[in-house]
């Protein structure tokens, strides 16, 4: 990273509406980085302004539609010139949750539409930004990209994906000085209890008799889980906390293992047999 401090740091956070992306933006806006903050929509990024201290920049900016992604990258050209953008957080992403045997095409697609290409196609554009800044690059993982549980197949697997990704890109941009790193959070403290209830409030509509029937007994123990967010949930402000220090440290880490739960698993899964970790899923879920 550039060492001139007359520069004025300059990072892009996606999918900075609500939850982990607000909580970054603010976090990083406050200690003097100029933050684009990504937004689908205006009015989210007039509230978010409305809640800074310091100077965001809102940048209307779905991380599927190429049109989108163009124009930010633009946008953001013009704003830091030669300095380039020092860095890029990789936030954007949604949780497709359901039995693997009845999710519809469309939702699975979706979930990889946005979190694993949405994530390439931002990186692919910024690249040559962050490269003029030998700024760096981080993507928001999760604790299921490395142990993941049922009925999270299809997120675990596009966060698994990220993993994999962030592993490699650090190794291919090393020669720029181009750190890569991944925040692999736990359970946090956002609006996503909040999506994950009104899901759970259509459930009958969205899955066949048949699927409800079948799987019954883990659909009531989801239900029960998502009506309280759980006692050791984090607040999104330690995940701005891990993304401060992988921008701003003199030697970061390659991971950011944020909350008591995603530690937990972390460790227990170098001794921890498949098999118990499966009895204890089963037992848990009601199977």
């Amino acid at each position: 990273m550039t060492t001139d401090t007359d520069v004025k740091r300059s990072a892009l956070i996606t999918g900075a509406s609500t939850g982990i992306g607000e909580a970054c933006a603010l976090r990083m806006a406050a200690r003097g980085w100029r933050v684009f903050a990504g937004v689908r929509r205006e009015e989210d990024g007039d509230a978010l302004v409305a809640k800074a201290r310091a100077a965001i920049t809102p940048v209307i900016l779905d991380v599927t539609c190429k049109e989108h992604i163009e124009a930010a990258v633009n946008r953001v050209r013009e704003s830091v010139g030669a300095n380039g953008l020092h860095g890029l957080f990789n936030n954007a992403g949604i949780a497709v949750g359901g039995p693997l045997e009845h999710l519809p095409e469309e939702r699975i697609l979706q979930q990889f539409q946005v979190n694993v290409f949405g994530a390439i196609a931002v990186t692919q554009a910024f690249l040559p930004l962050v490269r003029a800044a030998r700024g760096r690059i981080v993507f928001t993982s999760s604790n299921s990209g490395f142990w993941c549980e049922p009925f999270l197949s299809v997120y675990g697997a596009s966060k698994h994906a990220l993993e994999a990704i962030g592993d490699s890109l650090r190794i291919e941009l090393q020669p720029w000085g181009v750190h890569v790193a991944l925040i692999e959070p736990g359970m946090i403290k956002t609006p996503i209890w909040d999506k994950a209830r009104a899901e759970f409030a259509e459930v009958d509509n969205l899955l066949s008799p048949e699927a409800l029937a079948q799987y019954a007994r883990p659909i009531e123990a989801l239900r029960k889980m998502v009506h309280q967010t759980p006692v050791i949930a984090t607040p999104p402000e330690r995940v701005a906390r891990a993304l401060q220090h992988a921008l701003e440290a003199r030697r970061p880490k390659t991971r950011y293992c944020v909350g008591i739960d995603c530690r937990l698993q972390f460790h227990l899964r170098r001794f921890l047999p498949d098999r118990v970790r499966d009895y204890l899923a089963r037992r848990v879920m009601g199977l």
